[in-house]
């Protein structure tokens, strides 16, 4: 079951690194969507490796390959199966730890539960696999779209380079003009040099990509258990490298007064009901209130770096692991378009738990 998520709008996602293939099922997305590949195609070009020097080399097209579900341009209600061949595994890369738990990866913990793993490029545990979250978010943006939802994300730290400008005075279209995808162009050169610099060193940063969701309705999300703000952390904490996420005034907020946390509810002179600052990150009592939703993701430096680190191997004596391979000095803008993807999975499925969807003639 660790490989499915969502109740309604559900994805089903399979495939290693160096395996044949990666992909995904996609069950529950209603019937009578316009099917639009183009689109589906340009979001996995986000994410896909070789963008720039500062991500990994590998070579991957990750074209798209639609199975089933769709008929004629339009989905059929039933189950999507999406697929992307890989093209450019270099599993003699990683021959050298075939034995070796690497330090901050998934060896160690893989090969305990296991009792073996896919050591060529981490198998399951791989990035790789956000290739199949992308394509499923991807479908799932384009029913949001009809809906009016929009969902952005951005780089908005790397290292110690922090975006301090409110995201309500950013213009995010500037977002994909860069290949940090920093809204900032002069802070995205900044962390682009800062990346590149930390490359050359054979070392790699984390970074902060943070999300701003517009044209959610009020009402989504359940009471206790499948809060949305939960369901959002649990779908942010499941992508690979990430260590933290917030919401709203986040931890910031412990530092202020409730006098001067409060969100103040007023209603318009249309009868629209709104509150006057959005501290509560457009979520409140597990639901959203029809505010912008936002919220962080921190990641942490990518464990593979290019210099000798000590470990042990699986006999348990004590080794020296040296990097090799291609790997992302900083995966945060990469990050970008599956910390997207993953919000749009989660809020389709949460307005599929509330009601049935008429979509747009």
């Amino acid at each position: 079951m660790g490989s499915i998520y969502g109740k309604i709008f559900q994805i089903s996602t399979f495939g290693e690194s160096h395996g044949a293939a990666v992909g995904v099922v996609v069950q529950g997305c209603p019937a009578g969507i316009s099917f639009d590949l183009e689109f589906i195609q340009s979001e996995l070009d986000r994410r896909k490796p070789g963008q720039s020097r500062i991500t990994t080399q590998r070579k991957e097209a990750d074209s798209i390959e639609v199975v089933s579900g769709v008929f004629e341009g339009k989905t059929t209600g039933t189950p999507i199966a999406m697929l992307v061949w890989n093209g450019d595994q270099r599993s003699k890369d990683y021959s050298h730890i075939a034995d070796q738990f690497r330090p901050s990866h998934a060896d160690y913990t893989y090969f305990a539960k296991y009792g073996l793993r896919d050591y060529r490029g981490g198998g399951r545990s791989s990035a790789r696999e956000t290739v199949a979250r992308v394509a499923a978010g991807a479908l799932a943006k384009l029913v949001l779209s009809q809906l009016g939802v929009k969902i952005t994300a951005y780089v908005s730290q790397v290292g110690t380079l922090k975006l301090s400008t409110p995201v309500e005075q950013l213009d995010l279209s500037l977002t994909e003009s860069n290949a940090v995808r920093c809204p900032d162009p002069v802070l995205a050169d900044q962390m682009f040099q800062y990346i590149d610099d930390i490359r050359k060193q054979g070392d790699s940063v984390g970074g902060v990509v943070s999300a701003y969701i517009t044209g959610c309705p009020v009402g989504l999300g359940e009471p206790v258990f499948d809060k949305l703000h939960a369901e959002l952390g649990k779908a942010m904490l499941s992508i690979n490298a990430v260590k933290g996420f917030e919401y709203g005034s986040g931890f910031d907020g412990v530092e202020k007064k409730g006098s001067e946390h409060n969100d103040v509810i007023v209603k318009e002179a249309d009868g629209t009901v709104r509150t006057l600052t959005n501290h509560s990150g457009g979520i409140q009592g597990g639901i959203s209130n029809g505010e912008p939703i936002y919220f962080r993701v921190g990641f942490k430096p990518v464990a593979t770096i290019m210099q000798d680190q000590d470990s042990i191997n699986e006999k348990g004596d004590k080794i020296t692991v040296s990097g090799k391979g291609r790997h992302d000095p900083c995966v945060v803008p990469r990050a970008v378009p599956i910390v997207e993807a993953m919000a749009a999975i989660v809020i389709l499925d949460f307005y599929l738990r509330n009601r049935v969807i008429q979509m747009p003639s």
